[in-house]
């Protein structure tokens, strides 16, 4: 799927419903939806045990509203793009406590142009991350394959008393030759001589 047909889903937590409603306006469209709100962290917390979020977009009140610790749970624990709108007052603390954990912070008032450039780096770093997810299910999948042939190598060294190279050579050449994969030879060795020991 190319980025010109990639959707984003959004949360946007905001107490302030003008401010709430001026972020939807300018992250609407095909890009980003479906866009929610919540009113409160503890809202935001309830939808996002419920969905996951590609993007939670936080305005964090002058008050300790407990949209810091929000931000930084979703940010560790998910994979989520996080962005949080504070005021110049609380920007050093949450920056401190924030920054580490790859959370985007912008001190408010906001202008709109500035959120529609943010848009573009926020969409950056959601890609980044699903490379990454790609890369780990890839790494995941290789080792899946590697302990199937590994298993089906003590198999054929048990059953048919090969060693250990030549039980490796025995799946390539056997995979090569009847031009399927190494996994499928393994997977049919498994099935032929581990059903013989049960």
């Amino acid at each position: 799927m190319s980025l010109e047909e990639q959707s984003y889903s959004m949360l946007i937590v905001s107490s302030s419903e003008k401010l709430g409603q001026a972020l939807k306006e300018i992250f609407n469209g095909p890009v980003f939806t479906p866009v929610q709100s919540a009113a409160s962290v503890s809202a935001a917390r309830r939808a996002v045990a419920e969905k996951a979020f590609d993007f939670v977009i936080i305005n964090a009140s002058l008050t300790d509203d407990g949209s810091i610790p929000f931000a930084e749970d979703l940010a560790v624990s998910r994979q989520t793009v996080v962005l949080v709108l504070i005021h110049p007052e609380r920007f050093e603390e949450a920056y401190v406590k924030l920054v580490r954990h790859g959370v985007f912070l912008l001190q408010k008032p906001v202008s709109r142009l500035i959120l529609e450039t943010v848009s573009g780096w926020l969409i950056s770093a959601r890609e980044r991350i699903r490379m990454t997810e790609k890369q780990s299910l890839s790494i995941e999948e290789k080792m899946r394959e590697i302990r199937l042939v590994n298993r089906a190598k003590w198999l054929l060294i048990s059953e048919l008393k090969m060693s250990e190279p030549d039980a490796h050579r025995f799946i390539e050449k056997q995979a090569m030759n009847l031009c399927i994969s190494k996994r499928q030879m393994a997977e049919e060795i498994i099935r032929t001589y581990g059903d013989a020991r049960a």
